[in-house]
């Protein structure tokens, strides 16, 4: 099942119909392609779009996807951005573009999609021991020699499950050890003596090759600098002391990956400290909400709030409601609740108010809960707000905020809208 046509794929994404699966947009676009939509580059705010509507910044995802290429170069990193953030083939292109090793997922179904879509080096951050899927991965690398896919263990009954499964494979599956974060930490071998029985497992098994160690130090419990770069540099030791006991004399090279979007920074130092070994090593990090940024929880724990000398990514979502209710001098209701904007981290954060084709802060204006279809605000008596305004709101998690929408409009500052992201959740 090789994917010649990766391309050709993103390229039939234009040809979706506007139909009625797609929010916010335009009531008489329906009917439309998604690529004459996007050639008539309407305007988010006087080309008919609907409340609500998720747009994303042309100019700060552009911004966001130049930045990391430039910090991953800079530091000697191979990079696979997260693609569970966005599940958007279109935005999986960009980053590869701009220099990406390939897309890292965490579940079979963001292999076939990143599959789908031309994708040739897939990082599969989890654990995966179910036969089904091991079979269509291997179907999938016999098919095509250039298709490169690793996969996390961290048991030995894994590989046992592994092994059997993948037993005929016409080409052995790339694993890496996790070393868990700590002591209640999530999946992971708990010590690095597992590891080695892990490791060892894995060299018995003709259907699997070690090609690594790999880890998330964003569950580092009780994480601080200190902490987080202690448990990287157990993560190194532990690729030092598997590649001494010739563990990866199967491997071409030997992959050593971290890196969330928390502290990125910390990965960068830790890996540069990595001695040499007996194969080229591949430092590999995969953080993904980058693409997007936020105006919540990545605003407030971006490494680049450590290192600002190195950048700084900006928010490139935006959420816009109208105003449908103001039944009391202190409190509004805007049409977009939780099924338009994720909440699970962060409310909601209103930024701007639109009329008549005008735009100001949006002073006194604060998000105090959600509904499915509603979101409540408390308004101060300095708020200027009135039925059939436009609220703009930033919003916490670009994960959450991604899945909520099947096709969301790629705006220019003047509200242009030149493209439409598609997501595959």
């Amino acid at each position: 099942m090789a994917r010649e046509t990766g391309s050709d794929a993103l390229a039939q994404l234009a040809g979706e119909r506007v139909d009625h699966r797609f929010k916010g947009l335009p009531p008489d676009a329906a009917g439309l392609t998604v690529g004459e939509l996007a050639a008539e580059r309407r305007n988010l705010f006087t080309g008919g779009f609907a409340t609500p509507v998720l747009a994303l910044s042309a100019e700060r995802l552009a911004h966001n996807l130049a930045l990391m290429e430039t910090y991953a170069a800079r530091h000697g990193l191979a990079f696979a951005p997260h693609g569970k953030t966005s599940m958007a083939p279109q935005l999986f292109a960009r980053q590869i573009e701009h220099g990406a090793w390939g897309i890292t997922v965490a579940a079979p179904h963001q292999v076939w999609v990143a599959r789908e879509f031309g994708v040739r080096r897939i990082f599969l951050a989890n654990e995966l021991v179910d036969a089904a899927a091991l079979c269509r991965i291997a179907a999938e690398l016999a098919a095509d020699p250039d298709f490169r896919l690793v996969t996390y263990v961290d048991s030995v009954r894994g590989v046992e499950l592994m092994d059997a499964a993948l037993t005929g494979a016409a080409r052995p599956l790339d694993v890496v050890v996790e070393l868990a974060a700590g002591e209640g930490a999530r999946t992971g071998a708990r010590t690095e003596a597992e590891c080695a029985q892990v490791a060892a497992a894995v060299a018995a098994a003709d259907t699997l090759r070690l090609v690594g160690v790999a880890g998330y130090e964003g569950e580092v419990p009780k994480a601080d600098p200190e902490r987080v770069a202690a448990y990287l540099r157990r993560l190194t030791a532990l690729a030092a002391a598997l590649d001494a006991e010739g563990f990866f004399e199967k491997a071409d090279e030997i992959v050593v990956s971290a890196g969330g979007s928390a502290w990125f920074d910390t990965v960068a130092e830790v890996f540069a400290e990595v001695p040499e070994l007996s194969r080229p090593v591949l430092k590999l990090l995969r953080s993904g909400a980058y693409v997007s940024h936020d105006d919540g929880h990545y605003r407030r724990i971006t490494p680049f709030n450590r290192v600002p000398q190195e950048g700084a990514l900006e928010p490139a979502f935006r959420l816009w409601a109208q105003v449908v209710s103001r039944p009391e001098p202190g409190q509004a209701f805007v049409n977009a609740g939780k099924r338009d904007a994720a909440y699970d981290l962060d409310k909601p954060e209103a930024q701007v108010v639109r009329r008549d084709g005008a735009e100001r802060p949006a002073t006194g204006v604060t998000v105090t809960a959600l509904s499915d279809q509603h979101m409540w605000l408390a308004t101060t008596p300095e708020a200027d707000v009135m039925v059939g305004d436009w609220i703009g709101f930033g919003l916490s998690h670009p994960c959450t905020s991604f899945d909520k929408w099947q096709l969301i409009p790629v705006a220019e500052a003047d509200g242009t809208v030149v493209e439409y992201i598609r997501t595959f959740f």
